[in-house]
């Protein structure tokens, strides 16, 4: 087998002189020695770059989708680059707000805000509430008064569109938790609804058909599906949500932020949209920018069956193997040009069977004990969908640039598990 091809690595990543993998110009092996394992390393010109592609793109408005990755670092350089922020949750509005961002340029989200959620994002002026349902209007009612801002709301709609990707992603179809259905008629008695209510200014609609979606027609059909009832009601903005796809694996590929945008704008043009169109992309920002580093602690071949690689992380930091049955890359840093011959299954150290992190790994045939091994492609849904499973420590978190880091995100120490702990 090959070496594991350079395409997934952050824009950065180069061989150093020793033979091992730099990114945004610092030795990987030399930040988890200093750093520990397992550890996130993010490539920060990356980031900024791709936060500038997408403003390129979309426009004023595009937000990031914070749920991809979220810290105050995070947040505060996507707000540097010209982005808006979209967050679901009360937690992801607040790490936003405490890193600087002006709560106007906030999109709020969310199937089951709650009435807190709502009330603060009123009072503290959110930018955009994208109303899921009937009963996120009744609350937003009961909370009106006059003497208060009225907030800017868009109706998320579904459109009917079933992008090919995991069912647990998909958001467009009919049958989902997200949103009004167009074909039911529920859109457009939300729209009314919306309108005649003191308590929102109706600005736009909303839709979103999935995540990790490979093929940028989907958004041209969805466009499509909704352009003439969307036409007809004269609103000022559409947003066509996030969900790019980003590839992960040897023979993958997808949209540019750019080519993803190109798609998007000429099926407005064709459908003659002339609002204001925005998008929220969190993992085509996110994904490719970073590496997750582990230590190889075990290397139990069973002949016949498998060779297991047991690392230092696992499900409590990467849960997509587990739920999407996601494909990663792997390769060792001390020699990231090298061939990867032997298979092996790559594991965690949780106690399930399920701990899965790669399945089908590539490695040289002398791995061995104490090795560094890297996933690429793991900037996105690792470390904000993470666990303390085991009451293991959540990795610490570095952003590379220019031969410097800094770490954003420090790792857990055991005093970090005992912080909510009552006793």
């Amino acid at each position: 087998m090959s070496a594991v091809p350079w395409s997934l690595l952050p824009d950065s990543a180069e061989v150093g002189v020793d033979g091992g993998l730099v990114v945004g110009g610092c030795s990987v092996a030399e930040l988890a020695a200093r750093h520990g394992t397992p550890l996130f390393v993010y490539d920060e010109d990356q980031l900024r770059a791709r936060c500038r592609q997408a403003v390129e793109a979309f426009g004023d408005g595009v937000a990031y989708a914070a749920k991809a990755f979220l810290c105050r670092a995070m947040a505060r350089l996507a707000h540097e680059e010209g982005m808006h922020l979209d967050v679901a949750t009360s937690g992801e509005m607040h790490v936003a707000l405490a890193a600087g961002v002006p709560a106007a340029r906030l999109v709020l989200h969310g199937n089951n805000k709650s009435d807190l959620e709502l009330s603060a994002a009123r009072k503290i002026g959110v930018g955009r509430i994208v109303v899921d349902s009937f009963d996120e209007l009744d609350r937003l009612d009961r909370q009106w008064d006059a003497d208060e801002i009225v907030p800017d709301v868009l109706i998320r709609v579904t459109p009917g569109v079933e992008a090919h990707t995991h069912e647990f992603v998909r958001t467009g179809q009919d049958d989902s938790k997200f949103g009004f259905t167009l074909s039911t008629g529920a859109a457009s008695e939300a729209v009314e609804r919306a309108r005649s209510s003191p308590a929102v200014d109706l600005l736009g609609v909303h839709f979103h058909i999935g995540s990790q979606v490979f093929v940028a027609d989907f958004y041209r059909r969805a466009v499509a599906v909704v352009a003439q009832w969307f036409n007809a009601l004269g609103l000022p903005e559409l947003s066509i949500g996030g969900g790019a796809g980003v590839a992960y694996v040897q023979g993958e590929e997808a949209p540019t932020i750019g080519e993803w945008g190109a798609v998007v704008r000429a099926a407005c043009d064709e459908a003659d949209i002339t609002a204001r169109v925005t998008a929220e992309p969190g993992r085509a920002i996110t994904a490719a920018a970073a590496v997750t580093v582990y230590s190889v602690g075990t290397v139990k071949d069973l002949p016949g069956i498998r060779t297991y690689l047991a690392v230092d992380g696992g499900m409590s930091d990467n849960p997509r193997p587990v739920l999407y049955g996601s494909g990663y890359e792997t390769f060792l840093a001390r020699a990231p040009r090298a061939d990867r011959p032997r298979l092996v299954t790559v594991v965690g150290k949780h106690c399930e069977s399920g701990d899965l992190l790669v399945r089908h790994g590539r490695v040289p045939d002398d791995v061995a004990v104490g090795d560094l091994l890297i996933t690429p492609v793991t900037g996105a849904y690792g470390h904000s969908m993470g666990s303390n499973y085991n009451k293991v420590l959540r990795p610490a978190v570095l952003f590379a640039s220019g031969g410097q880091h800094r770490v954003v995100v420090r790792r857990e120490t055991p005093d970090d598990l005992l912080a909510t702990d009552m006793g």
